[in-house]
């Protein structure tokens, strides 16, 4: 009897070693160097806004250079909820991604009535809407900006355990915390991306990817799959902004919201990772940390290697890294492709694998 199967040997594997690789992760701080603690925390929060850029441009076709939006936007609630509201800062950081998510909602209807190259630049204005709003808020600064008060970073629920379990100082052990904090961000977002689009909501936004008349033509609703996932990656994307702002403990409008830190450095790492793969972040968010690690320190020159990094990248692997070597291999870490199994005889059985998104919609009627 034929049946439908999406895991594979190589992709349990991984899932096995990636269990073992997150425990291992875990216990990390206790014999790691703080500088080390503070690089991973980096590491963590690109890989998670690579991620959710890549759900937009690689999954769902919308192609964003505005996505410092909910960054800019996620770090301004952080310190309206501690500062001013007098949240502790780890329960302002989840509150911060349901206000994104109300938020984005009329963010969506404007910025969908455009199409291709004119939806990327509505992204980008309303990027610019939201940092000229909040460099009018003379609570949070203004246009200079404004710290977060020692007695806001040295009270996060969970320090005063650390500081004592792990005896260290007030400064480390905040980062310990937040290194926790962005460590469970990382592999939440990327364990419910990877949900989503094995669900039927993921075959969804892969037929809208491929043809909007196609996937509208088997009843797919483009524009519901579309502002679902907006949604989902501007929760998503602000709940990493608060976080790097409650480690940075200092905001400006020009930071928050800054095109360059936010946006473009995540294009880099998705386009040389592989667009449209789960796995391609991981590689490339290697590759951008590297390179800034021992190539910032040129200067202009780093940015001109990135670029010509990227373009390079662009003409001879446009499927990224991790796009070339599957394409080649056929290894999938994380697959997301329903396969169909055929048993032939009592030792052999066959198997088909659908590409084809629309066929798989049609399928099970979206």
């Amino acid at each position: 009897m034929p049946r439908v199967a999406i895991a594979t040997t190589i992709s349990r594997v991984f899932a096995s070693a990636s269990c073992l690789l997150v425990v291992a992760l875990i216990a990390l701080p206790v014999i790691a160097t703080r500088s080390l603690v503070q690089d991973l925390v980096f590491i963590f929060y690109m890989f998670t806004l690579a991620q959710f850029w890549n759900l937009l441009a690689g999954y769902a076709g919308l192609v964003s250079v505005g996505q410092q939006t909910f960054v800019g936007l996620g770090g301004y609630l952080l310190f309206a909820l501690t500062v001013m509201v007098g949240l502790d800062p780890l329960a302002a950081i989840l509150l911060s991604g349901i206000i994104a998510a109300v938020l984005a909602v009329p963010t969506a209807f404007v910025v969908f009535r455009l199409q291709g190259a004119y939806f990327a630049i509505g992204t980008w204005v309303m990027a610019e809407v939201y940092r000229l709003v909040f460099a009018q808020v003379k609570q949070l600064g203004g246009g200079t900006g404004t710290s977060l008060p020692p007695m806001v970073t040295n009270s996060v629920v969970g320090i005063d355990w650390i500081r004592q379990a792990l005896d260290l100082r007030t400064p480390a052990a905040r980062d310990v915390l937040t290194y926790w904090a962005a460590l469970a961000v990382a592999v939440g977002s990327a364990l419910a991306i990877y949900l989503v689009l094995r669900s039927r909501r993921g075959l969804a936004l892969a037929a809208i990817r491929d043809s909007n008349a196609a996937a509208q033509s088997v009843g797919v609703d483009i524009f519901r799959a579309k502002l679902w996932i907006y949604i989902f990656a501007a929760a998503g994307t602000s709940m990493v902004g608060a976080l790097i702002y409650l480690q940075k403990a200092r905001i400006s409008p020009d930071a928050a919201f800054s095109v360059l830190d936010w946006t473009a450095y995540v294009i880099f790492i998705v386009v040389i990772g592989g667009i449209g793969t789960l796995e391609g972040p991981i590689i490339g968010v290697m590759v951008f940390y590297l390179m800034q690690t021992y190539l910032a320190g040129f200067g202009s020159w780093y940015l001109i290697l990135l670029g010509t990094l990227a373009i390079a990248t662009m003409l001879f692997a446009p499927k990224g890294i991790w796009g070339h070597f599957s394409q080649r291999t056929g290894v999938l870490l994380f697959p997301v492709q329903r396969r169909i199994s055929t048993s032939v005889g009592p030792r052999h059985r066959r198997t088909t694998v659908l590409r084809d998104p629309l066929e798989t919609c049609a399928n099970e009627k979206m």
